[in-house]
């Protein structure tokens, strides 16, 4: 499972103690208020609700608005000393299944400018699926969700799977409530994985999380439906 076990990235080695990821968006008002896209914010803890990380989307205005959930955009993850220790970095692309040769993908750097892995969208006409990639995008993991990428009234697991596609963990999109879900598009989730995985991969999950936030649940700036990649 761990591709190259020694040189932890500064910063990451407290994932090396933990199997369990939570990730909460914090709530915009403007954009709850008025529906105004503003820049996602994030805060990562630990099973025990601690917050190790806080995570801060990176873009323009103009991106946000018009682009909607397609939007390119850096993400960075920093520690309590206001360190980024992780660097996100998604391009833009298109979400049709019509269109295989452009998909959703997202490179991982830590420390930022050091690519430790991708996360890439792979072609199918109905299954969200994803493919966990090390640093020269050799095939470590895949993750599959439901037909259906929908948060209604429950939980929606997207399966994290080895290479003998066994289960090996999941990201959970957690339901938040009606009013939350209706009226906002800020999201929970929670990331499970074994414990001795290798913390860039770990990592790398982290970063899978916040695309598959965007693909499947972020809302469009005008329509004020949910976004799928298959819609």
């Amino acid at each position: 499972m761990n591709f190259n076990p020694a040189g932890v990235p500064p910063g990451l080695e407290y994932l090396a103690q933990i199997d369990q990821i939570l990730i909460h968006q914090q709530v915009e008002l403007l954009e709850a208020v008025i529906g105004f896209e503003t820049k996602n914010r994030y805060e990562i803890k630990n099973s025990m609700g601690q917050k190790i990380f806080s995570a801060k989307e990176d873009t323009d205005c103009c991106t946000r608005n018009c682009c909607g959930p397609l939007r390119p955009f850096d993400l960075e993850i920093k520690d309590h000393n206001d360190q980024e220790v992780i660097h996100l970095v998604k391009p833009f692309r298109c979400t049709s299944c019509c269109c295989p040769c452009c998909l959703q993908e997202m490179e991982i750097q830590s420390p930022p400018g050091t690519t430790i892995g991708y996360v890439v969208q792979d072609w199918h006409p109905f299954l969200p699926k994803l493919s966990i990639l090390g640093p020269s995008k050799e095939h470590l993991l895949k993750l599959e969700g439901p037909c259906f990428a929908i948060s209604c009234c429950g939980d929606v697991d997207f399966v994290l799977k080895g290479k003998d596609d066994q289960a090996i963990g999941k990201i959970t999109k957690q339901w938040s409530g009606l009013v939350k879900e209706m009226l906002t598009d800020t999201d929970n989730f929670g990331i499970q994985f074994p414990i001795d995985l290798d913390v860039r991969v770990k990592a790398v999950l982290l970063g899978a999380c916040f695309l598959i936030d965007f693909m499947f649940f972020e809302r469009t700036g005008d329509s004020g439906q949910r976004c799928s990649v298959f819609g």
